[in-house]
């Protein structure tokens, strides 16, 4: 148990009505009572030693990508990598190389199709390594360790150019996590680092950019399974580009990204023959400049959209995209498609959230209201600390008879602003369910977890008067819970980028996000076919 565990467990077995004097009783009787053995404390000692331990490997493996990735591009080419550690101490260990190769293409099979590496695999391959030589694998890491820092050099200037465009890319990461579940935010932060790139490392060169998703066409069915809607895009463009829609049989380079998974740079548009100018009435002695189209990968390497670039907005003949800016234009949309991606999570758990309350209230007459709260950081303290620097975002509200407000602009719940609702944050800190009177109104505060137990949500459902739920009530209650969940741990899990997605019914395969909702309904249909 963690400390904030500890103290929640003993709140709620106490309870509100306990004398102080009996509390004390409860805590000299611990205290006497509670005994570890020599094999616990060890046991204990080497767990904590062992999670410190890989929280400081993964650090350190974390600075040397960082350090390998100078343009903060947000992966890394596999060859390069595998062709640096064939020449580690002599090419002695290319047999170990080889080997730890072949293992990791197994398990991100992704790699021998795009070759790159993320920051996770990077840090798997490396560990692949060292486990495959004789000896104490903490020194192998080490070793490794040290010969890849030495194979890379950055002068002072490139160290300050990185520096920023990570802060940069950070932001976009930042506007996800304290957005609630908006997308714009993200979006604005995108084109701004794009901007502050340009104006401090692209001879401030002026430029037009935009972002296109795919999504099913349903309209005209017959340009195209699939097409690109332009979501977003630089302020000067929005007239011409925001809400258009590009099909494949129109003019364009865009389809061909996203077929290849490849950028596609065009020095000079007017002599390429085959781009799309959205604004019509742009004269031809204006249609000159460089255009960049980049695919936006989700964690499975599959392409989503793209991002586009162009400048002919710009005056100057010869404005081009140099490589070490397409580089940090491919970072840009590897943290564009995390922020999205996570923006994303939380939308398929509300909806999880919103299906359960639709299986729950007409089983629990006992129920007043259900409030449902996601957590996210502070926005205005980000880095404070552990438990004060997260907010609740009020979402769904739901009354006694089942009907739901959905928020669309969230109400932001602050600790040192809601003394009354202390008892969420409480919820927050353990991850564990927490009881409370308020007013006489009695309170469960029930969170729904990530895969490393953090509270990622927090169903604060109100029993009114009653102390507890009717059995029957409570148990529809526990399993309502139980299935969400699973529900939220299937859809974190997908996330991941070495779990391959699975499906178990049919409506599952329809790619929107009514699926996540069917999830809950999957798992209750499976606990059904266990129990029969």
């Amino acid at each position: 148990l963690t400390l904030p565990q500890f103290v929640q467990l003993m709140d709620n077995f106490v309870g509100e009505d306990t004398s102080l004097p009996v509390v004390k009783r409860l805590t000299a009787f611990i205290k006497g009572e509670y005994k570890q053995t020599e094999e616990e404390k060890m046991e204990q000692l080497e767990k904590v030693h062992h999670m410190s331990h890989v929280a400081q490997r993964k650090q350190l493996l974390e600075a040397l990508f960082e350090k390998w990735d100078s343009n903060a591009c947000g992966s890394l080419e596999l060859e390069e990598v595998v062709a640096v550690l064939s020449t580690f101490e002599g090419g002695m260990g290319k047999e170990a190389l080889m080997n730890a190769k072949e293992q990791l293409c197994s398990q991100y099979p992704h790699l021998s199709r795009v070759g790159k590496l993320s920051p996770k695999a990077f840090q798997t391959f490396l560990e692949l390594i060292a486990s495959k030589f004789t000896g104490n694998e903490d020194e192998a890491i080490d070793n490794l360790v040290r010969f890849l820092t030495t194979s890379v050099e950055q002068s002072h200037t490139e160290n300050l150019q990185s520096s920023a465009r990570r802060k940069w890319l950070q932001d976009i990461q930042q506007a996800a996590e304290t957005s609630g579940t908006s997308i714009e935010p993200v979006y604005k932060a995108v084109i701004r680092a794009l901007s502050q790139d340009m104006e401090a490392h692209g001879d401030n060169k002026r430029i037009s950019a935009y972002i296109a998703l795919l999504e099913e066409n349903r309209l005209s069915p017959e340009q195209g399974q699939v097409c690109l809607r332009y979501v977003a895009c630089t302020a000067e463009d929005a007239p011409h580009v925001l809400n258009q829609v590009l099909h494949r049989d129109m003019k364009g380079v865009s389809f061909a990204v996203i077929d290849q998974g490849k950028p596609i740079y065009v020095p000079k548009v007017q002599l390429h023959g085959n781009i799309h100018f959205w604004n019509s009435d742009r004269p031809e002695e204006e249609r000159e400049g460089s255009l960049l189209v980049l695919p936006l990968y989700d964690a499975h390497w599959r392409v989503f959209g793209i991002l586009g670039l162009d400048t002919l907005r710009d005056q100057c003949q010869k404005s081009i995209f140099l490589t070490h800016e397409i580089s940090f234009y491919e970072g840009v949309c590897h943290a564009f498609s995390k922020a999205y991606h996570h923006i994303c999570m939380r939308e398929n758990v509300l909806q999880v959230a919103v299906t359960a309350l639709d299986w729950l209230c007409p089983r629990t007459p006992s129920i007043h209201a259900v409030t449902t709260y996601l957590v996210a950081p502070d926005k205005d303290k980000p880095f404070f600390s552990f438990w004060q620097n997260h907010a609740l975002y009020k979402v769904i509200t739901t009354g006694n008879t089942g009907q739901k407000e959905i928020h669309s602009s969230p109400v932001v719940l602050l600790r040192e602003e809601n003394i009354l609702r202390d008892y969420l944050f409480k919820c927050k800190d353990s991850s564990e369910v927490t009881l409370i009177s308020v007013y006489g109104e009695h309170h469960i505060a029930v969170p729904l977890h990530d895969l490393s137990r953090q509270t990622l949500s927090i169903f604060d459902i109100s029993i009114g008067q009653h102390k507890k739920l009717p059995p029957q009530e409570q148990k529809d209650l526990q399993k309502m819970l139980k299935m969400a969940q699973a529900a939220c741990s299937e859809i974190l899990q997908r996330c991941l980028e070495e779990t391959q997605p699975t499906q178990v019914l049919e409506a599952e395969r329809v790619t929107n996000m009514r699926h996540a909702g069917i999830l809950f309904h999957r798992f209750m249909l499976q606990e059904l076919r266990e129990c029969v």
